[in-house]
């Protein structure tokens, strides 16, 4: 039958994607960098919404929340697919909230009064029918997609606000983030980029590559010569992997490094990273924040059997080190530090 059909087609395209973030996590995955993954997890969601046999919002955010926990299981230290679960789960409740002719509550000290008085949210509040509801969650949710199509886009033209002529900017790693933000004010401005390795991945050899083809002057610098070349630097601008909820960040190694020397120098530090990459995650949340792969880089098999260790690919940057007056640049807008909890 097609619908069987339909289901089938949609479990292997889950057990798929399942499969991908399990070999993400050592390194050997074929998804690259957490748009494709956070595009990928709303179109599954949007299958899955589409697909699935409900006949409420609250059946409809049960799927949800099953199918959640079983990609989130899958890679815990990748938050983009929880954040994209949470936010999709947020368009079900608005969707059937103004299905009902209401809109959602803005005003967050009601909120929190009514959340007290009532004891809980309840479930019981999404058991009502509405037959356009299926219809409306999903064109909410395909906007929800195009908006993730344009982050990059929506972030590199705000870089000529942040850039000027003959500055000297410090990078580390190869963030595809401030890649594009670089290369779209290299169209206008003329300015030098120090990139740092981050050994032992040496992904900032990719980074100046892809600068030098864009003629923007480059210079690579090992991860011990940050502190020596910050003197020099005007502006540090980063990618991320998650933004947590108390405005720290978690970002590929030797990015700890660079901010240090950073906030040593008064030197303003920059973080391009889409609203999707906010998580509401905390540092102190160990059994899903750490994420372990294979150290062959830096250490050869030959030692193997002497010593048994694991190479983590991220550190964690406290908001204390995070410098600059408004350093978060998103698709949308920007914003200081301090103000992350209210974006959650």
């Amino acid at each position: 039958m097609p619908g069987a059909d339909k289901e089938t087609d949609l479990s292997e395209r889950i057990e798929s994607f399942l499969s991908e973030l399990k070999r993400c996590g050592s390194g050997a995955g074929s998804l690259r960098g957490s748009a494709e993954t956070a595009r990928e997890t709303t179109a599954l969601l949007r299958r899955t919404t589409a697909q699935a046999r409900w006949g409420n919002a609250g059946e409809l955010m049960e799927i949800i929340r099953k199918e959640g926990r079983r990609m989130t299981a899958a890679q815990p230290s990748e938050t983009t697919v929880g954040n994209m679960v949470r936010r999709v789960l947020k368009i079900i409740r608005e969707e059937y909230a103004r299905s009902r002719g209401s809109s959602e509550e803005t005003d967050q000290q009601e909120s929190l009064h009514k959340l007290l008085t009532s004891g809980g949210s309840s479930e019981d509040n999404f058991r009502q029918h509405f037959a356009h509801l299926k219809a409306n969650v999903i064109e909410a949710i395909n906007e929800l997609l195009t908006e993730l199509e344009g982050t990059t886009d929506n972030i590199s033209m705000q870089a000529l606000e942040h850039i000027h002529s003959n500055e000297v900017i410090m990078t580390i790693g190869r963030s595809r983030t401030v890649e594009a933000f670089l290369k779209d004010a290299a169209r206008k401005r003329k300015f030098h980029v120090i990139v740092a390795e981050c050994a032992p991945f040496c992904q900032g050899h990719e980074m100046a590559t892809s600068l030098c083809k864009e003629d923007i002057e480059t210079t690579v610098i090992p991860d011990a010569a940050i502190f020596a070349v910050m003197s020099r630097v005007n502006k540090v601008i980063i990618g991320t992997q998650t933004v947590l909820a108390n405005g720290g960040l978690r970002a590929v190694n030797g990015t700890h490094t660079l901010a240090l020397a950073a906030k040593h120098h008064s030197t303003p530090l920059i973080v391009c990273a889409p609203m999707f990459k906010l998580s509401p995650q905390f540092p102190n949340e160990e059994d899903t924040f750490h994420k372990f792969v294979s150290p062959h880089e830096v250490l050869p098999f030959t030692e193997g059997n002497v010593t048994q260790q694991h190479l983590t690919p991220f550190s964690t940057l406290k908001t204390e080190i995070v410098t600059g007056q408004r350093p978060f640049i998103t698709h949308s807008n920007v914003f200081h530090l301090h103000h992350t909890h209210l974006l959650l």
